[in-house]
């Protein structure tokens, strides 16, 4: 009867590992998505975030235990085992079943390849333990992250073989439309919204293909003309981003753009770039790759470019926009409002024109005059550019005003950078009302990481009423303690698990006056 009972046991704990492997492997496979399928950067995540699979942790321990000790355990010890395998199970299941992810696995070809190698590598396991199914079982639950990294590497030909065919092709249809003036993008923010507003600009004037979204990669590029460049095409708005070194080159190489802007320079993606040297030397691989004489679109405003400018004078037409230097194509009497911006734009010529749009923040003054400088030089007047501005729309998630009755949501949950973040509470700070922040701090940033949080935190205090943090304490803690150091009300200061809490709160609080709601940052999953 004892041996009957061990045995429905077993058979019941390894059924429940069956919807463990199954939320696992697509928990995992989001995750490793969001890495950009690079098994260095999944390996780095799994590393810095092993306790969100610490469930994962006692089928190891068994396996581990099932290696060393050839001798069955003693009964009491087997039943205690099954119960806390089953325990783990359950936990495990769970985990992963209420994991809120904000964004979506997508099931691509690619994530189709690599469940099918998966299983494949997972079958052959299964039969190379032959009888010890219990061991392959637990072999599976313990590596289920390394299981698809080893898919991953054995599907790596395939996948260089597929990326090859693909890129041959967008090759060939930019040959086959040589008339066509390619446009590349590219800074460590502001390029998204850059390359929407110069659509907006230049449109009514030229047939405009743009990569949609952030399209920003090689293969966002391939895709956009393989599936949307027409031979009617004038011009392809092609924006580059960049996380690694070369990146911006890779592109470039590929697809020789006529022209280039870089938006502006800051510290972003210090955790891949690893030094502002190496983001600066990858955002100005655009300028190299620029043909002789060709214009290079800088922002005066941004120190990095102008330094950086002196070693391409020579080659190439260097064109400067500015917001607060009289540097080129340059913005002045300007008036900032909370229902939107008004300009005077000079160009280098002299000719002048006063603009008006529903844009808010100032640092989108310097990206309307960077599209403005772009358009008037592709042979646009600058008065002929003044309705096209006053068209241009707020990019989703980019300082973007949500009007819900007496609350106003300022969403700028894009931003993810410390210039941005400080001129995302500025802008709060020119609404009159109940000013609340929510933020989850900003990530990617390496060793500094801490120290830009710290002074978001500062900064908040100065234009913010209320401070709502939300999600790791890694993240949130240097900008509490930034805000409790430069005078900010500890009790004003809140903390939350998720964003739905924190936005309750938010709605709930009372005072004199409109609510405005500022979405600060949203992290991705992985982190």
């Amino acid at each position: 009867m004892l041996i009957q009972i061990d045995r429905i046991l077993m058979i019941f704990a390894m059924l429940l590992s069956i919807p463990v492997i199954v939320t696992g492997i697509h928990y995992n496979l989001q995750m490793f998505q969001q890495n950009g399928y690079r098994n260095s950067e999944f390996l780095h995540w799994l590393e810095k975030n092993a306790a969100r699979q610490r469930f994962l942790w006692p089928y190891l321990g068994f396996f581990v235990l099932l290696i060393l000790f050839k001798a069955p355990p003693a009964r009491l010890v087997c039943l205690i085992a099954l119960m806390i395998w089953m325990w783990a199970s359950i936990a495990a299941f769970l985990l992963y079943w209420r994991s809120e992810t904000k964004k979506k696995l997508v099931m691509t070809a690619r994530v189709k390849r690599l469940c099918v190698t998966f299983v494949i590598v997972t079958v052959l396991i299964c039969i190379l333990s032959r009888d010890k199914c219990l061991i392959c079982l637990l072999a599976i639950l313990s590596f289920l992250p390394e299981l698809l990294m080893l898919a991953n590497i054995i599907n790596a030909p395939i996948e260089a073989g597929i990326r090859r065919y693909y890129i041959n092709d967008a090759r060939r249809i930019m040959r086959e439309n040589p008339g066509i003036r390619t446009i590349g993008i590219t800074g460590s923010y502001g390029k998204t919204s850059m390359k929407y507003y110069l659509h907006t600009l230049l449109k009514d004037s030229y047939d405009v293909l743009i990569t949609p979204g952030n399209f920003n990669t090689t293969l966002g590029v391939v895709r956009t003309i393989r599936e949307h460049m027409r031979p009617s095409n004038q011009i392809f708005l092609c924006e580059m981003g960049a996380r690694h070194v070369h990146d911006i080159k890779e592109i470039c190489d590929l697809f020789p753009p006529k022209e280039g802007v870089i938006t502006s320079i800051g510290p972003q993606h210090l955790e891949t770039f690893h030094t502002q040297e190496n983001i600066i030397k990858t955002k100005f691989e655009l300028a190299d790759a620029l043909p002789d004489g060709a214009r290079i679109y800088l922002n005066a405003d941004n120190e990095f470019e102008v330094n950086k400018a002196r070693e391409y004078g020579d080659r190439l037409k260097v064109i400067f926009y500015s917001y607060k230097n009289n540097m080129g194509y340059h913005a002045s009497e300007v008036k900032l409002s909370p229902m939107g911006t008004e300009f005077t734009m000079t160009a280098p010529s002299g000719e002048t024109a006063r603009f008006s749009m529903r844009l808010i923040g100032e640092h989108n003054v310097i990206n309307v005059c960077g599209a403005i400088a772009v358009a008037h030089e592709q042979g646009i007047p600058l008065e002929a550019l003044r309705v096209p501005v006053r068209r241009i729309e707020p990019v989703a998630h980019r300082l973007q005003l949500i009007n819900r009755g007496d609350v106003t949501i300022i969403d700028d949950a894009y931003n993810s950078n410390p210039v941005g973040s400080k001129a995302a509470v500025e802008t709060l700070h020119m609404f009159n009302g109940i000013r609340i922040l929510v933020t989850p701090g900003m990530v990617e940033l390496g060793g500094k990481e801490a120290d830009y949080n710290y002074k978001f935190g500062t900064y908040a205090a100065v234009n913010c009423d209320h401070i709502l943090l939300v999600g790791r304490r890694k993240h949130t803690d240097p900008i509490r303690k930034g805000a409790l150091d430069a005078g900010f009300d500890e009790k004003d200061i809140r903390s939350f698990d998720d964003l739905n809490g924190a936005m309750e709160y938010a709605y709930s609080i009372t005072g004199e006056g409109a609510k405005y709601i500022l979405l600060e940052n949203d992290l991705p999953d992985a982190y």
